[in-house]
């Protein structure tokens, strides 16, 4: 894990940027370059999913960990899960309690309502690609009862053509507005420059 910490004036909320499968901290490399320029104290966990083998719930449960081990228990964050990571992201604010402690959250190309490129992976196999599945369990459980969404502060960006997450359209949580990013692939969504500055005109609104 690394984390990007800078002393600010007016203090800002922390941060925590999560990523999804076949990614690292990298990928956030030029949305971290923008932001480390307004001192916004960031937070970039590494979740090892070993090729999505890990359930989401663990992946959840370290998340939960590092949190606590940078921000302590209470402090007050803002959250930007990216594909996978998003639905790691809302495993922890719903299941793990990280509502309480949450203003934002933003949600970028994230299969909220499950893939159908997940649709034929084995379980048993790869249960953290299974948990993306349309109608897999988990999803059900999630979109069952979003009552600890509902104080946050939620937005969902997707990319129409996505197949990555297909259907693309479909990539957004059932609470908070939803934006359409004019972007071609699933990566754009986080190294576009259309993407990156409506991603950081959400981050830095008061």
């Amino acid at each position: 894990m690394f984390t990007h910490v800078a002393s600010v004036d007016k203090p800002r909320r922390p941060l925590v940027l999560v990523h999804g499968l076949w990614d690292t901290p990298h990928l956030f490399r030029r949305l971290v370059k923008v932001l480390e320029q307004h001192q916004l104290p960031l937070q970039i966990p590494h979740l090892p999913h070993r090729l999505g083998v890990v359930p989401l719930s663990k992946l959840a449960e370290t998340l939960d960990q590092l949190i606590v081990e940078q921000w302590g228990a209470e402090t007050v964050i803002d959250v930007l899960g990216f594909s996978m990571g998003g639905v790691i992201s809302r495993i922890w604010l719903q299941q793990l309690g990280g509502s309480r402690r949450t203003h934002r959250f933003l949600s970028v190309g994230s299969p909220q309502r499950g893939t159908i490129t997940a649709q034929w992976i084995p379980s048993c196999l790869f249960a953290g690609l299974a948990d993306m599945k349309r109608g897999s369990p988990l999803l059900r459980q999630l979109n069952g009862n979003v009552s600890a969404l509902e104080d946050i502060e939620c937005s969902s960006y997707f990319c129409r053509w996505d197949v990555m997450v297909v259907p693309g359209w479909q990539a957004v949580l059932p609470v908070g507005e939803q934006q359409a990013v004019p972007v071609i692939t699933h990566q754009q969504l986080m190294s576009h420059p259309l993407a990156l500055k409506l991603l950081i005109s959400k981050l830095l609104s008061n």
